[in-house]
């Protein structure tokens, strides 16, 4: 028996020991079921409290980080093995988070040994939430033209400005975010990454209802909000070079991309469409569905994600080999996008009128029409897909320029 081999057998005795029943539900409640952490999160039930401390203590909410930093210290090949027997037994993830997802992959690469000493075992456990602190009112696609301003204070920062589309911002503990440090530079540069706590007097969120009716976006507002010059001895509240926070922001901007566009391939769960349409529509004698032109619809929505999700995979072995993922992320999230509205889209034509309803028990209070709307910001967040599609021309496609 191989290495791996013996790895997947234990994997597969731990999960089995250790993931509650409860647990083995992934996508059931679509984004309700979804742990986020962070100071004032509230745990769904026991169940899934007990899932998160049980995976953090195994380094198995971020597996492939370095042990000393809260992670597991796998390898690819043991992440995909992990991931893998999770899915056998249709564990949910114990953790997702902007932390995650996008803070961490940067101070990985950009952080000193202290930040991310500091910064990245909270994140491992759940105990810190973190958002987005990027677009501003007048600073959308052209995001270097922000002007979110920085001063030194001598013993600390002091941020004056507005960003918007925060996503979560009003849940959240702690914020990353872009400020101009120097207003004379040039566009792209005089700009700083910089890591502020939200719990203070400077800082104040407002939510953005969407027509959705809800919305995970925000106003923030940094009135004279401060950040100390160390966070904690030898932690800088500067992420990477003082006015070169664009290299930090511009990495952590494919790993946001590659995460939106990975709702493509149903990485966050929720019901298929086979699965409603057989609900909704019913099966025939044979156990396929009666409609055959939604039949056909599902079977190439499914074999679009899987090809799309084999895609992704090959992008984060050579991402792991040093080849790094830089405008492919622009690839990938347009593509996840679209498949992710196709996937609503097909979810609301198999359900029918009934999916329509906005309030009323047969639809969950407009759950699915919620999520059907809540979609088209896909296209929008972490860069528009028009943006998206002038990368994917100008540095993947190389077509010569109007």
């Amino acid at each position: 028996m191989s290495e791996l081999d013996t790895f997947r057998k234990d994997v597969r005795a731990w999960l089995e020991e250790n993931c509650p029943k409860e647990m083995r539900d992934a996508g059931a409640g679509g984004e309700d079921s979804i742990c986020w952490g962070g100071k004032s999160w509230t745990f769904e039930s026991d169940a899934q409290k007990a899932w998160l401390e049980r995976m953090a203590e195994k380094g198995w909410t971020v597996p492939a980080w370095p042990k000393e930093y809260g992670g597991g210290g796998l390898s690819k090949e043991e992440v995909k093995i992990l991931k893998a027997e999770m899915r056998k037994i249709n564990a949910r993830s114990p953790l997702e988070s902007f932390g995650i997802w996008m803070l961490g992959p940067a101070l990985l690469k950009y952080g000193t040994h202290e930040q991310k000493a500091h910064f990245l075992p909270p994140i491992a456990r759940g105990e810190i939430r973190w958002c987005q602190g990027y677009s501003e009112p007048n600073a959308g696609s052209d995001l270097a033209s922000l002007q979110c301003k920085c001063e030194d204070k001598g013993d600390h920062w002091l941020i004056n400005g507005q960003k918007i589309w925060t996503s979560y911002a009003d849940e959240s503990d702690w914020i990353f975010v872009l400020v101009r440090t120097d207003p004379k530079a040039t566009k792209h540069t005089g700009i700083s990454f910089i890591l502020v706590d939200m719990d203070q007097e400077g800082v104040s969120t407002k939510p953005i209802k969407l027509i959705s009716g809800k919305s995970p976006f925000c106003e923030t507002f940094f009135d004279d909000a401060t950040a100390p010059k160390e966070h904690a001895p030898g932690v800088s509240a500067i992420v990477g070079e003082m006015n070169k926070g664009w290299d930090v922001a511009k990495y952590l901007l494919t790993h946001e991309r590659e995460m939106i566009g990975g709702g493509g391939g149903g990485l966050l769960g929720g019901r298929s469409p086979g699965e409603l349409a057989a609900q909704k529509a019913g099966l025939n004698e044979s156990g396929r569905l009666d409609d055959s032109l939604l039949r056909a619809r599902i079977a190439q929505a499914d074999v679009d994600g899987w090809a799309f999700l084999l895609t992704l995979e090959r992008m984060k072995d050579e991402a792991k080999a040093g080849q790094g993922v830089g405008a492919n992320s622009s690839m990938l999230k347009y593509y996840g996008t679209e498949l992710n509205k196709r996937r609503y889209e097909l979810m609301m034509d198999a359900g029918g009128s009934d999916e329509l309803e906005w309030e009323g028990e047969r639809t969950k209070d407009g759950k699915l029409a919620r999520g059907w709307l809540r979609t088209k910001a896909n296209s929008i967040e972490g860069g528009t897909s028009e943006v998206q599609l002038n990368i994917i021309a100008k540095r993947i496609l190389e077509l010569p320029g109007t």
